[in-house]
């Protein structure tokens, strides 16, 4: 039962910690019925959108609040593998470089 309680503790650790890469661009005006993204672009109060950057963002009443949605890879062998980009589907994948069709062992992620 201790076991159990202590992967629960350690996991609700690691969800805390890993709270995504987030920043805020406060609204201009307190009046605003949208938020002005940093492309000048506006966004309609309490809409949902993802960027080009595979960011997730939300406009509501303070502003534009954008997080990373992106994991990172982090622990493979980097003399053997090599991290992948796929900007469509927003995630890595890691390869070896001399086989680039067989995939490599991860065993950490960062959001």
């Amino acid at each position: 039962m201790n076991a159990l309680l202590f992967s629960f503790v350690v996991l609700a650790t690691f969800v805390t910690l890993c709270n995504a890469q987030c920043y805020l661009i406060p609204n201009e005006s307190s009046a605003s019925n949208g938020c002005k993204d940093l492309s000048g672009v506006t966004h309609e109060l309490k809409s949902d959108w993802k960027t080009e950057n595979c960011e997730s963002c939300r406009c509501d009443s303070d502003g534009i609040e954008c997080c990373n949605t992106v994991a990172i890879p982090m622990g493979y062998d980097r003399d053997k593998c090599q991290a992948v980009f796929n900007k469509e589907t927003c995630t890595y994948t890691v390869l070896e470089k001399k086989n680039p069709l067989k995939n490599c062992t991860v065993t950490a992620w960062v959001l």
